[in-house]
């Protein structure tokens, strides 16, 4: 039978081990022959050394085979960490974020969004600023001063991180692909290659652009011709031989390509088209005054009119006091040039369908001639924006509404940005009077004050002062005798040079 021996860890009197058989004070290393059986061995010194010294030895090696277990194990715990990131993300990318829609697409948006920046928005940019202008339809100026507004008034156009903490898309990226879709007409998936943005993305970016900038813009850029810009309008009318002409109205219509089967009745033009009706009053330098959206297109010119706010200023009294002078004869308030379906009222000057003698001639051609500066006001809007050009593709008649507001608002800005106005357009060192022309921004009382005006309705009563100002507005006598005086006014400013 083999017995087995294992060497104790301590030396210590043999009384101590209560295994051993003798009770003296000896201190020889005990050796333990069985489990419950201990004698006590004479050792010499170098034999308890090396003892002690093997212990050592195996306490170290154990030591070292548990610190090299642990590193082995960090280790592989770290290969593990890494191999299920990069499954992570490989299934980012073959996955949607939600079941059942499509998968993602890795489309390098910031190898493209630094590429953009290069191309446009750097000093040393590859193009020039013909090449901006011509793209962007306006000065790089202009639109980092859009750009940094809009990215003020809503945050989601500012660059942050997404929920896996990668950064998203540059508001460069998101502007540019606004822009080429209004000034192209793009549909949201051609602008993909050029911002690298999904449909969905492209098409939030465009109603959110449209909502900012009908509200910061609106109040500068689609006001009521205050008395400076009053001033201006006047004085160029009044050189073009029409005192008191303040611009020119006409519609316009925008085909609706995805109008609801329901309103197709209402929408469609006598062209079979559904479309939305446009009505605009535009000035000599195409700036838009006045522009209301939304009419059905089964509509016409004085329909629009019936509905517009066009002139519920001149109807509340609230318009400045325009007066001229037309063939030595005084006139109160301002008219626009107008075509042949607008009714015979003061505030409208109309052409003659079929002039006889030389003075009618000359003053149908020059009426007709200014009249289009609303056509090539829509014009120059369905050039520069091509989006309202072709048909819209919209299914919301709100969103359509704001798209064509955002582009006269862009466009207002524009004019502004690029319009020389002090060219050959200052006939009089006076800047707020001209020799025929008085302004008054309101209507003055014989105290020196402003004329408070009463409401419509008061106290259940309806004020007939509304209704006298709307049936001298209608006045056809006044239409006619002033037409006269133009007639006459024109032939001897401009009958008399041969033209």
């Amino acid at each position: 039978m083999m017995i087995n021996f294992r060497a104790v860890s301590a030396v210590a009197p043999c009384h101590v081990n209560s295994g051993c058989p003798c009770k003296k004070q000896c201190y020889f290393p005990a050796i333990v022959i069985a489990k419950d059986f201990r004698i006590c061995t004479p050792f010499s010194m170098a034999d308890m050394n090396e003892v002690l010294e093997r212990q050592m030895r195996e306490f170290r090696e154990r030591r070292h085979r548990q610190a090299s277990g642990k590193r082995a194990q960090i280790e592989l715990d770290m290969q593990i960490v890494t191999a299920v990131a990069m499954l992570d993300e490989e299934n980012q990318r073959c996955r949607s974020s939600r079941e059942g829609r499509d998968s993602n697409v890795d489309r390098h948006r910031h190898s493209r969004g630094k590429n953009l920046l290069e191309d446009y928005f750097i000093p040393t940019s590859l193009y020039s600023d013909v090449d901006f202008r011509r793209r962007y339809r306006m000065q790089s100026h202009l639109f980092n001063k859009v750009m940094h507004d809009i990215c003020n008034y809503d945050e989601y156009f500012v660059q942050k991180r997404n929920a896996t903490g990668n950064l998203g898309l540059l508001p460069e990226q998101k502007f540019t692909a606004v822009i080429r879709m209004l000034a192209y007409g793009s549909y949201a998936d051609q602008v993909d290659e050029i911002a690298r943005m999904r449909k969905s993305t492209t098409l939030e970016s465009l109603v959110r652009f449209c909502d900012a900038v009908e509200t910061l813009y609106s109040r500068d850029y689609l006001r009521r011709p205050t008395p400076r810009d009053l001033q201006r309008l006047l004085q160029k009318a009044e050189a073009r031989g029409f005192p008191g002409m303040v611009g020119s109205i006409d519609c316009m219509h925008w085909q609706w390509k995805n109008c609801p089967i329901a309103w197709q009745g209402d929408y469609g033009n006598r062209k079979a088209q559904k479309s939305i009706i446009l009505e605009a009053v535009a000035g000599f330098d195409t700036w838009v005054w006045h522009a209301f959206f939304g009419f059905a297109g089964s509509q016409n010119d004085l329909n629009v009119l019936g509905q517009s706010p066009v002139f519920n200023e001149v109807l509340r009294g609230e318009a400045p006091n325009i007066t001229y002078q037309i063939n030595n004869i005084v006139y109160q308030n301002g008219y626009y040039l107008a075509d042949d379906i607008y009714p015979r009222w003061t505030t409208f000057v109309k052409s003659i369908p079929h002039p006889r003698s030389q003075e009618q001639k000359l003053f149908a051609t020059y009426q007709e001639g200014y009249r289009k500066d609303v056509e090539r006001c829509f014009g120059i809007l369905q050039a520069r924006w091509a989006i309202i050009r072709g048909a819209a593709r919209m299914f919301d008649e709100e969103v359509l509404r704001s798209i064509m507001m955002t582009c006269i608002i862009l466009h207002n800005m524009i004019v502004e940005d690029e319009y020389d106005y002090n060219s050959e357009d200052v006939y009089e060192p006076d800047p707020m009077n001209t020799a025929l022309t008085r302004i008054y921004e309101k209507p003055m009382g014989p105290n020196g004050e402003p004329v408070q005006h009463e409401p419509l309705v008061k106290n259940d009563r309806v004020m007939t002062r509304m209704i006298d100002r709307y049936m001298e507005m209608q006045s056809s006598y006044i239409h006619e005798r002033r037409q006269v005086d133009l007639i006459e006014h024109l032939w001897a400013g401009k009958g008399n040079d041969g033209e």
